[in-house]
This record gives structure tokens, C-alpha cells and sequence, in this order.
């Protein structure tokens, strides 16, 4: 570092040698001038020197003007070069803006490239370089790498990726690119928002979740584990520890595509992925969730809402649970045979034996409507059915017409949307005009399919309903 720019406590530091050399300089210059000035008074070629000098001074002005002209004097490093070790700015003025010709609109400045969000996973060689030749290849086709997890094999290393690319790199192109640069077992689906949260984050919310409400284990499953088919096989009466035990250790068990996690209440889960293996760290990860579940023991949000009838009767929304099984038996006993028949497609006699698995937490969750004088009067069900979601109402015969079913579905439906499910479906008999009224009071697209009397209505929940701030909704 030079003497000039070097500073002490902000200010310049001076060396007496810089000192001396000026010093030296301005003597030197004094000796030049004195000189000349004898050389032109008592030479015989005064006059001729002195002209020969002002055509050399007005010369040397001349070219520093064009020079000057020519090169602008931009600050060190402001275009690139040496100083700052970047390239040029491309289409840069001086003061910092950007112009690209090929995008600028004349009013609203250049135009971002439209882009799609892809979650991706692969499987990469165990060995140094392997990652960034992958990465590398992405680059080229302008892919933006926004996350990247890494989960550890015996024979390799699978990399899940959260990627930003241009919208017109059609997701069969960006595969291929992958597979070049050495990936295998590529796997690919479109994202959305929700997956910029990084992975820490999102899992402390999942637990937070299921800490609060035993019905969100499945979902949580879910969401932490992509498409997946979860279903909860209760334990057997009378079935032994050494049968349990061969169903689904107390560790769990990583089959491939497959997981088996032992259920807090002694049954089994089963998670199914066909499409793609578990990673050794997903089925930690899951385990935690399920452990944490065991510890906390059954628990749903208490809350409810109170509603006003057309005709002017209170009722009360809430969450249940097995503790209402009595409550819900009860309501069974008031409901005529058809409306039992039409709710279970079945034989009326058995309708009571659903009932303690429709009120498990962990096969989905119950809203019940209770009058002033606290009986159950309505009972709605979200069923998780594997990979999908399977809605169901039965409404006593004196409560039927007063729009306590409505009420029950819109709330559930927004369970589902919250829930992240796509669709919901109900099933029911082609007679039942309550149900079918209802469906179409959701103001969403609905699919009718019938079979043999068998009525399927599926709604697609591409269109948010308002969704209702309710206690048990919120977990207050």
C-alpha cells in the first residue's frame, strides 16, 4: 500500500522520504528554468527556440484534448477490468442503470422471463465433483437452485432439489439434463410457494401442528413425505405383542417404498410411495412425528361456535372425538332407518360399529352440532381415504331442512383446502336431494358419477371458499 493512501486514525500518513523527494524536484525544476532562461537571453538562437517551444506546448495540448475526449475517465473498476475482477456491465451508462435492448418495455423497464417452480430428486455417484457437474449442467439451461438437500445412501447419495426454470424448459427437457450429467432415479413435480420454506422450518411446523391436534398426523405425514398413501391398521383384539411386533417393530421398518411405524394407540401405520424409495433420514423424520404423537396421548382443540338457525334455534360447532361415542350412539337411536341407510349404504343395524373409527383422530375429524341442550344433532366426517379425501353428513331426522348440513360442509371443506387436498368426494344414494343441494352450495366444480343407484359427487377445490375463523379451526 502506498505512503498516500495508507491512514492512521483516518487521517493520511505522510514519510519524510516523500518529503525529500519533493524537496529534490522543486530544486531540480529551479536549475531546468534557470538554465533555459540563459540559453535564450545569450544564445544566438533565442527567438528560434522560444517559437520551436510554444508549437511543441500548443501541440502536446492538442493531442491531451483529443485524448481525453476519445477515453472518458471513469472510475477504477466502474466498467470491470482488473480492479473489481468482473466482467463489463452489459448496456451500462454511467450512472448505474441497466438497459436491456431486447426486453425494455418503454414504460414499465425490462420484463422478468416467466419461470416454474420444480421440486426434483436424483441420485448421484458418492464421489467428489459428482454434485457440481450437476449442478454445472443446470446452470447452462438457466435453472436457479433455491434449495438443496442432501440424504446419504450405502451406494450413493440422493439430492432433492427445489428449482427455479424457465417456464418454456419443459420438465421431460430438464430431466434429460439431469440424466447427462450423471443423475439416475430422477424424479420430478411441480412446486409451489409453500416449498421455500426451507426443511427445519417446515418440520418444526408440521410438529407444531400435530403437537396440537392428533388428527394431523396423517397430514403431517404427508406433507413431510409428498404423495404418499398413509393408512392406520388398528390393533386386532387379543393380538399378541410377537404379532404386533412382526407387523411393525417398535423401531418401525424402511421397506424400500414402503414404511411401517408402530401407532401411538398400538395399531400399525403404513406409508406407501410406489414411485420413489425413502431415504434413511425420511424415515426419521416420520418417526419423530409419531413418537411425538405417543407422547402427547390423545388430544383434539377445544373451541366451538355458536350459530343462529333461520328459524331462530342456537347450535353449537365443534370438534369430537371418541369421548362423544355415547353422545353419537344416542343420536343414532333418534334417526329413522332411511336416513341411517342413505348415511352408510348398509345395513341399518350395523350403523353403530362405524362409529368408534369415524370419531378417530387418526383416520380424520368429526365436526359435531349440538343443540341448546348440548345432544348431538349432526355429525360430519373428513375421512382420509389413502391419497384421498372422502366427506361425509348425517343430520337427525327433526334437524334435517335448517341448514345445519350446509353449515357442517363448508367447514369441513375448508379443513380439506387448509389440509392441502385437491379434492373431496362424498358418497351417497342418488335420492338423497339434501346432500346433493348441499354439494352444490359449495360454489365449487363438481363431478357427478352414478352407479347403480351409488351417487359419487366429487368437488375439486380449485376455488377457495371464505374460509370461517373458527376456534377449533385456528387451535385456540
Amino acid at each position: 500500500m502506498s505512503d498516500v493512501t495508507r491512514k492512521r486514525h483516518g487521517r493520511p500518513v505522510h514519510h519524510w522520504r516523500r518529503d525529500v523527494v519533493e524537496l529534490a524536484a522543486l530544486f531540480t525544476a529551479v536549475a531546468v528554468a534557470d538554465a533555459v532562461a540563459n540559453l535564450v537571453g545569450h544564445g544566438p538562437d533565442g527567438p528560434e527556440l522560444l517559437l520551436v517551444s510554444a508549437v511543441i506546448l500548443v501541440a502536446t495540448a492538442g493531442f491531451h484534448t483529443w485524448w481525453a475526449r476519445r477515453h472518458t475517465h471513469a472510475p477504477p473498476g466502474a466498467d470491470g477490468g482488473p480492479d473489481t475482477g468482473t466482467p463489463p456491465l452489459p448496456a451500462q451508462d454511467r450512472t448505474g442503470d441497466t438497459t436491456d435492448t431486447t426486453t425494455t418495455d418503454a414504460t414499465a423497464g425490462p420484463r422478468p422471463e416467466p419461470t416454474t417452480l420444480w421440486r426434483m430428486r436424483t441420485t448421484v455417484r458418492d464421489a467428489p465433483g459428482s454434485l457440481a457437474v450437476l449442478c454445472t449442467a443446470l446452470a447452462r439451461d438457466s435453472v436457479d437452485i433455491l434449495s438443496l438437500q442432501t440424504h446419504p445412501l450405502a451406494d450413493g447419495t440422493v439430492d432433492e432439489f427445489l428449482l427455479r426454470a424457465p417456464a418454456a424448459l419443459p420438465a421431460a427437457d430438464l430431466t434429460r439434463t439431469v440424466s447427462r450429467a450423471g443423475g439416475s432415479s430422477t424424479w420430478i413435480e411441480r412446486a409451489d410457494a409453500h416449498d421455500l420454506v426451507d426443511a427445519p422450518t417446515r418440520i418444526l411446523g408440521l410438529a407444531t401442528r400435530t403437537a396440537l391436534d392428533a388428527a394431523e398426523l396423517p397430514l403431517a405425514l404427508r406433507q413431510l413425505l409428498g404423495r404418499c398413501t398413509i393408512r392406520s391398521l388398528p390393533a386386532k383384539p387379543g393380538q399378541t405383542e410377537r404379532a404386533l411386533e412382526e407387523a411393525a417393530p417398535v423401531e418401525g421398518a424402511l421397506d424400500g417404498t414402503v414404511l411401517r411405524l408402530r401407532a401411538p394407540e398400538g395399531g400399525v401405520i403404513t406409508v406407501e410411495r410406489p414411485y420413489l424409495p425413502f431415504t434413511p433420514t425420511e424415515f426419521a423424520r416420520a418417526r419423530a412425528l409419531v413418537e411425538l404423537d405417543t407422547r402427547l396421548g390423545p388430544r383434539i382443540p377445544r373451541g366451538q361456535d355458536v350459530l343462529t338457525l333461520p328459524e331462530g334455534s342456537d347450535i353449537t360447532v365443534s370438534r369430537a372425538d371418541t369421548g362423544d361415542l355415547r353422545a353419537a350412539k344416542d343420536m343414532h337411536e333418534r334417526c329413522s332407518k332411511r336416513t341411517l341407510g342413505m348415511r352408510y349404504h348398509g345395513p341399518v343395524n350395523d350403523a353403530d360399529r362405524y362409529l368408534n373409527h369415524l370419531l378417530s383422530p387418526r383416520f380424520g375429524r368429526t365436526l359435531a352440532a349440538r343443540s341448546a341442550s348440548g345432544r348431538v344433532v349432526g355429525l360430519g366426517h373428513l375421512l382420509w381415504d389413502g391419497d384421498e379425501t372422502e366427506i361425509a353428513l348425517l343430520v337427525e331426522d327433526d334437524w334435517q331442512r335448517r341448514g345445519i348440513g350446509g353449515e357442517l360442509l363448508g367447514r369441513l371443506v375448508s379443513m380439506a383446502i387448509e389440509a392441502g387436498c385437491e379434492s373431496v368426494y362424498a358418497v351417497t344414494q342418488s335420492s338423497n336431494t339434501g346432500m346433493v343441494a348441499a354439494m352444490r352450495g359449495l360454489n365449487l366444480p363438481l363431478d357427478f358419477q352414478i352407479e347403480e343407484g351409488t351417487l359419487v359427487i366429487t368437488a375439486r377445490l380449485d376455488a377457495t371458499p371464505v374460509r370461517s375463523q373458527l376456534p377449533y379451526d385456528s387451535h385456540q
